[in-house]
């Protein structure tokens, strides 16, 4: 019989800071479990707090917001908008440039899963887009 690895209960712990400015709890990551092509963290953003904009190069994410309502700014020149609130599922594919923030007034709380199990790999921030959006 091979040797396939482990199943592996994780209990989000502790934090740390992401390339694009938030705060995240880790969770499934290769660094954690040893995951080969996923990460799962959980994420809260303060009322106010916003992302620097930024694209994932080579890994999707798909987000399912527990509570509170974010929005999104997204595309080439962030020239899209939605509005994402509780139960919401939302796919981002890569790279595609995204903006998100929260617009208050209480926090916004997500589970969030990407492709690349090592999570910041292919972050690339966008600061010629950020003054695009000034919230």
């Amino acid at each position: 019989m091979s040797d396939k690895g482990q199943c592996r209960l994780v209990r989000p712990g502790g934090g740390y800071d992401g390339k694009q400015g938030f705060s995240y709890v880790e969770g499934v990551s290769a660094e954690s479990v040893g995951a080969k092509g996923i990460c799962m963290h959980l994420l809260t953003i303060p009322p106010g707090g916003r992302a620097k904009a930024h694209l994932h190069a080579t890994h999707e994410t798909a987000i399912y917001v527990l509570s509170g309502v974010s929005e999104m700014y997204y595309g080439d020149r962030l020239q899209h908008h939605m509005r994402v609130a509780a139960g919401d599922m939302l796919y981002i594919p890569a790279g595609e440039p995204h903006l998100p923030f929260n617009p208050g007034p209480e926090p916004v709380v997500a589970v969030i899963a990407r492709t690349d199990p090592n999570e910041q790999e292919s972050v690339v921030l966008l600061p010629e887009l950020d003054a695009l959006k000034e919230l």
